[in-house]
């Protein structure tokens, strides 16, 4: 048994380690990844997490701590607004970079079910 294990981890870590690790620490659950899309689809959107939560299909009591995550590892701005918090996603160019590329990425079958297996992982 543990060598079936030892070859499904090496096969779903086969993948550019640049991309495993966004995958790893930026898009470990599928509401991040659903964000990510969403801001790259839509890079100039400034927002309520309420709002982004309407447009992405989720429920803003779950998309709230996800954002956070996303501004805590580098992908989301938020800034204050009296009492509203306001969304964005980083200008940086190495984060945008990554994001595309974790985007084209995702057009690859074979890609988004190692990303799948990686996200459920980390789930448990």
């Amino acid at each position: 048994m543990a060598t079936g294990e030892d070859f499904t981890t090496r096969l779903m870590n086969d993948m550019d380690p640049a991309l495993l690790d966004f995958v790893k620490s930026k898009v470990n659950s599928f509401v991040k990844w659903d964000l990510i899309r969403f801001f790259h689809e839509n890079p100039h959107t400034v927002d309520t997490a309420d709002n982004i939560a309407r447009y992405t299909g989720r429920h803003p009591d779950t998309v709230r701590p996800e954002l956070d995550d996303l501004v805590e590892s580098g992908v989301m701005n938020r800034r204050e607004i009296g009492q509203t918090r306001i969304y964005s996603l980083v200008t940086d160019d190495e984060m945008r970079a990554s994001i595309e590329e974790f985007i084209v990425a995702c057009e690859d079958r074979h890609f988004r079910v190692r990303a799948v297996y990686h996200i459920i992982k980390s789930m448990r």
